[in-house]
């Protein structure tokens, strides 16, 4: 009997020893977790004071700079960067271009998403059908640009069009449907150190 008790005990004190490591394992990782997004919390802080300061001189209706959903968005405006119903991009555009790409080289850890944004009136001509290929041409020709003319690794970035369907306003009046034409440079932690973040190393 006193055996029996004797292996009882030894199982029970190994199972709650197994259960307070897994405990302190996960507290670990809590805590690893907690200063890895604080890290990436200070890189979004430090991303949107040097945009600012950099940018300080362009049109505040021009330019939008915020973090959403723990990453920043630079939100440009069309009538900055292209001629009405066009992607080409116009001379005003190149020094902003130029002052966003230095603040991306500087920060090797980090992606570019650019999407282009419509309004909801049509558009067709010869080069472009719909508002599909006017917003996915716009970001490409943003990506081009930094690429091109700035020297951002083109590896980093990825274009993309939403055509009318992400609206930031009504497009009902006129000046939401100018709100809702835009070019948005979208700065977000590189995906492979992003997973890192979420799965505890394996023992």
């Amino acid at each position: 009997r006193l055996t029996d008790l004797s292996i009882v005990s030894k199982a029970g004190a190994e199972s709650i020893q197994k259960s307070l490591e897994t405990i302190n394992e996960r507290n670990q990782y809590i805590k690893n977790l907690t200063s890895d997004i604080q890290r990436k919390d200070s890189l979004n802080l430090a991303l949107v004071t040097n945009l600012k300061r950099s940018l300080a001189n362009v049109n505040d209706e021009d330019i939008q700079i915020e973090v959403k959903k723990g990453v920043v968005y630079v939100s440009l405006s069309d009538k900055m960067l292209f001629k009405s119903g066009s992607d080409q991009i116009n001379s005003r555009a190149e020094e902003v271009l130029g002052k966003v790409a230095k603040v991306i080289n500087d920060h090797k850890g980090i992606e570019i998403l650019v999407e282009g944004h419509t309004d909801s009136v049509p558009i067709k001509n010869d080069r472009i059908r719909d508002n599909w290929d006017l917003s996915v041409l716009r970001a490409t020709a943003v990506v081009r640009n930094l690429q091109t003319k700035h020297g951002v690794d083109p590896a980093r970035m990825t274009a993309g069009g939403r055509s009318e369907y992400l609206p930031k306003a009504t497009n009902d009046s006129k000046d939401g449907r100018s709100l809702n034409r835009r070019t948005e440079i979208i700065i977000i932690p590189k995906l492979d150190q992003f997973f890192e973040l979420m799965v505890p190393e394996e023992k």
